[in-house]
């Protein structure tokens, strides 16, 4: 034991503890796919350097997937009707846009 009353002698283990929703940089780049799971899932993450918050991690907010199942698209142009003068402004152009 020293004057302050601890041992000199460094301890064989220790424990490391994950802080939630924390991420180191080392973490990031060790376990990129299982982080970018977590924020696909919903989870906003803090980029930590050296346990010093530097960035959010967010997921996209409002991410919409610009593909439609077919079904799902025959549904809504089945049930949604054009805007009346719709037809009347196309016939108004067709003739400039074909070129004979």
């Amino acid at each position: 034991m020293n004057a302050s009353g601890y041992s000199n002698t460094v301890a064989p283990s220790a424990t490391v503890v994950r802080m939630e929703n924390h991420v180191s940089v080392r973490e990031l780049r060790n376990e990129t796919a299982s982080v970018v799971a977590r924020v696909e899932s919903g989870e906003t993450m803090t980029l930590t350097v050296n346990r010093r918050p530097v960035a959010e991690i967010v997921p996209l907010a409002g991410f919409r997937d610009p593909w439609v199942p077919s079904n799902e698209l025959r549904t809504v142009v089945r049930e949604s009707s054009a805007d009346p003068g719709l037809l009347t402004d196309i016939d108004s152009v067709r003739g400039d846009l074909i070129e004979e």
